[in-house]
């Protein structure tokens, strides 16, 4: 089995499904232009119903549309899909000023002749990427528009004042999306009907003890049960609205894990990756109390590393 595919198997995904990728894999070679974006995950993802879920509808050519709250892991389930499917990811984060230009292309000058400096998606396309399309519910209607054709089933892009391109066999889509932030909105219906649609659950205790076993192999146990707790308290909090989202940050917790072993103390850390995020003072007062019931005042950073 090809090693980078072997953390599926540890998670019991389909043998069927894990062969059809290996065929894909040796289907599609990456262009030398693109190899640079073949990129390793920073993060592997637990979850073995979604990754099958993810993993076939790719296989039959369909694009993902990836919804839920607030550190579901929707952006790193995009970015192992990219690697285990072994193709060039191209990320395009939305916001307001994000236009068509940005995705197809814009015209410039060079060599005394005007040219077409290509965007993302082009490129993309181009070269049987995968694109990873962040916050596409900020997406205004210029940017929407591109996506439209991109993501409709001839799978062919025009753009204006050069020629038509078509997708590259290889090239698929995976959007991300979360709800109720600034500057969002509804995706229209004709978006959405381009997309097989995955709502992201929220982290478990199961899925985070894999996430930490897997980065800190060499944080303590007993450490590690309470940082799965703070995030699980936290969650709960969130979820009954206690607290808002903005301290509900898994990649902030980890890099707080990953701070103490310079030596910082580990509230020190917490502070920084947790309890600083939110910038209301009561609601501080909340965290930080949570906080303190699972990461001790007096701890250093022998009681959390061996």
């Amino acid at each position: 089995m090809i090693e980078e595919l072997q953390f599926l198997e540890e998670q019991g995904v389909s043998p069927t499904l894990i062969r059809q990728v290996e065929e894909f894999r040796n289907a599609y070679e990456v262009p030398a232009e693109a190899c640079d974006r073949v990129r390793k995950p920073s993060m592997t993802f637990y979850g073995k119903e979604i990754l099958e879920m993810a993993i076939a509808a790719l296989l039959q050519g369909e694009n993902l549309l990836l919804t839920g709250p607030k550190a579901t892991g929707k952006n790193i389930l995009a970015e192992n899909l990219a690697y285990i499917f072994n193709r060039p990811s191209y990320n395009v984060s939305f916001h307001v000023n994000t236009d068509s230009g940005d995705l197809i292309g814009t015209d410039t000058f060079t060599d005394n002749e005007v040219r077409l400096r290509k965007g993302t998606i082009y490129r993309c396309a181009q070269y049987g990427g995968f694109g990873i399309l962040d916050e596409i519910n900020m997406a205004k209607n210029d940017a929407v528009s591109v996506l439209h054709a991109t993501l409709d089933y001839r799978r062919s892009i025009d753009v204006p004042g050069y020629d038509k391109i078509d997708l590259h066999p290889a090239s698929r889509f995976v959007g991300t999306m979360n709800y109720g932030y600034a500057g969002t909105k509804e995706l229209n219906e004709a978006l959405v009907s381009r997309f097989l649609v995955i709502d992201m659950p929220a982290q478990t205790e199961e899925t985070l003890e894999f996430i930490f076993r897997k980065m800190f192999p060499k944080v303590r146990s007993e450490a590690s049960e309470q940082f799965i707790g703070l995030f699980m308290d936290l969650q709960l909090k969130a979820r009954n609205g206690e607290i808002s989202t903005k301290a509900l940050d898994l990649r902030g917790l980890l890099a707080s894990i990953k701070i103490i072993e310079t030596g910082l103390s580990p509230w020190q850390a917490v502070k920084m990756g947790v309890v600083n995020k939110t910038f209301d003072i009561f609601e501080k007062e909340i965290v930080e109390d949570v906080v303190k019931t699972r990461i001790p005042l007096h701890w250093t950073k022998e009681d959390v590393y061996a």
